[in-house]
């Protein structure tokens, strides 16, 4: 009996083998009641599924139509009877083009009734159990829910990133873009002016800090009148009618517990910080009468002891009525006098007579003086570096210089266009901010000779004094019109409390900014300032000046004797002498 009846069998499919040699057998595969697809398997194939066991044939084998061993059950169950997956699992290099032509058969397709089956034939020698395990290769995901599962629902989602730079080809054009958006965005929210404080009848010609409390700042008026501010409530809170005529000078005491005003009247007041008591007048502690007008006043940072100026340097002891010692060098009166906050026996002061001098308490003698082009309005010293100190003139630069070598300063400072009138240094040391009779006032890095900041309003004239907060976030002037204005030392910081995140953007954009600062579009922004016309055409007017001295001092060394004519740099132009 032949198996399958003839009138089972495929059209497509022959019954028998392939030509040439045996290599496998025809597996019988149930499918449907009314069809039987047959898989021609290879005993290699059917001993790696573990299913082949021999056992004895229900229908005797037709030599005509099968091979002469026995068939093997069911490899595969119809995907429609059981479930299972209809099609066996093809090992990886299974196939090849060898498997399409020749004497295998490849791929037959099979009618059954109206439904299309495929047949395969696969060889014997294609895959082996030992030489797939040895090629095997197997990739798996680890993954650690720490790196990206938030703790809390309140927590900000954790986003993996690789900061492989071949990964990231575009990074310096994405950081250039933020750094161009920082940087117009600095200048869309740079709103420096806080506040004003009115309430002087004269202009204000002195300012002064209190020394533990930030919110305390002393103003002196053009009309006698001492003033103590709080910054915070933006008001006064008290009033002192100290002098008749200027107060020339107002100063601190270090444990802040008292000041000391000068003024026209030729004496020197020492006041109480804190107000008199319910039905107290208001008297000053000490009051001392000189023989000169008193012009400047300053007090030691760590001792009982404070100095003035006028028509010489004298150093007082607050319990004495007489100075503890005179020192004078030249015979015009002197304008300032400051303290230096690091070397405290150090004092410097400036003259009418254009002399910048240097002395020492402790020798009770001047050290050493030089001599500028002009006049020198007021010094200020670094409180981080002992031995630097920034003069503001009348030739509208500032001089910054270094009292081991005075014969060429530092760095000179240049945007004013009008005298410089008062100077004041950063906590930091950083920076200092200048007043200027062009109504505005500047703040300079110190190793820069271009300000980086300018502050106007239209109602402030000439500034007469300015002062650092000890925060080194604020800025106070006072000026002829009668006030005092506040103004941010950064114009474009956020005030009050700010996030992390806030804090880290800021740090972010601040280091774009600092990274792609010379690029030609970001500095056109960051440097731009809108100035009022006066300053503005000044500006240009000066402008055309220097260029014009330029060209007439290239034209003169061009048509010279070589050597006949000596180049001397900007920076001594404006000494004259150093005197020791």
């Amino acid at each position: 009996m032949q198996w399958p009846p003839p009138w089972r069998r495929s059209p497509l499919l022959s019954a028998s083998p392939p030509p040439g040699p045996a290599k496998g057998f025809l597996r019988p595969r149930r499918v449907s009641e009314a069809a039987r697809l047959y898989h021609y398997v290879t005993p290699a194939e059917s001993a790696m599924e573990g299913r082949w066991k021999p056992r004895p044939s229900l229908h005797p084998a037709s030599p005509t139509n099968a091979p002469a061993h026995r068939q093997p059950p069911l490899a595969n169950v119809c995907r429609q009877n059981y479930g299972a997956p209809q099609d066996p699992v093809e090992p990886a290099g299974l196939r090849s083009a060898g498997h399409v032509t020749g004497s295998s058969l490849g791929k037959a397709e099979v009618a059954c009734g109206s439904r299309r089956r495929w047949a395969e034939l696969v060889p014997e020698s294609s895959w082996s159990p030992a030489v797939g395990a040895s090629k095997m290769k197997v990739k798996m995901l680890s993954r650690n829910p720490d790196n990206y599962v938030r703790e809390t629902k309140l927590d900000l989602q954790r986003v993996p990133r690789n900061y492989d730079p071949t990964l990231h080809p575009f990074e310096v054009p994405r950081e250039y873009v933020r750094a161009l958006n920082a940087t117009k965005l600095e200048r869309v929210f740079a709103k420096p002016f806080l506040a004003s404080l009115d309430g002087h009848r004269d202009g204000v010609n002195c300012l002064a800090k209190h020394p533990k409390n930030l919110a305390t700042v002393l103003s002196g008026a053009c009309d006698g009148e001492v003033r103590i501010w709080n910054l915070t409530q933006r008001n006064c809170i008290r009033t002192i009618q100290a002098h008749e005529g200027f107060v020339r000078g107002i100063c601190t005491r270090f444990c802040g517990t008292s000041f000391f005003t000068v003024g026209d009247d030729k004496t020197v007041k020492q006041w109480k910080m804190d107000g008199p008591g319910y039905g107290e007048e208001e008297e000053p502690l000490h009051t001392i009468l000189g023989k000169t007008v008193y012009t400047g006043i300053d007090h030691h940072w760590k001792e009982a002891v404070f100095a003035t100026c006028g028509q010489q340097v004298d150093i007082w002891d607050e319990q004495r009525t007489n100075p503890i010692c005179s020192m004078t060098w030249g015979f015009d009166s002197i304008s300032s006098v400051k303290f230096n906050p690091v070397e405290t026996f150090l004092l410097g002061s400036c003259a009418s007579d254009r002399n910048i001098v240097l002395y020492d308490m402790r020798q009770a003698t001047p050290l050493k003086k030089v001599i500028l082009d002009m006049r020198t309005n007021t010094i200020c010293w670094n409180p981080m570096e002992a031995f630097i100190f920034t003069a503001a003139n009348e030739d509208y630069n500032l001089y910054t210089f270094d009292m081991r070598a005075l014969d060429t300063p530092v760095m000179v400072h240049m945007d004013h266009v009008s005298a410089v009138l008062d100077v004041d240094y950063s906590p930091t040391g950083k920076e200092f901010v200048s007043a200027s009779f062009d109504k505005s006032i500047r703040i300079f890095p110190v190793d820069k000779s271009r300000s980086r900041e300018v502050y106007h309003t239209k109602r402030m004239q000439h500034v007469i004094c300015v002062k650092w907060t000890s925060d080194s976030k604020y800025i106070m002037c006072g000026s002829d019109e009668m006030n005092i204005r506040l103004w941010k030392a950064n114009a474009s910081e956020k005030l009050g409390v700010l996030t992390s995140r806030e804090k880290a953007a800021k740090d972010y954009n601040q280091k774009l900014k600092e990274k792609f600062q010379h690029y030609p579009h970001i500095k056109r922004i960051a440097r731009h300032r809108h100035l009022p016309k006066s300053i503005y055409s000044q500006i240009q007017e000066q402008r055309i000046m220097k260029e014009a001295r330029r060209r007439k001092e290239v034209n003169r060394i061009k048509h010279s004797k070589p050597g006949s004519v000596p180049i001397v740099s900007e920076k001594k132009k404006h000494i004259v002498a150093v005197v020791k």
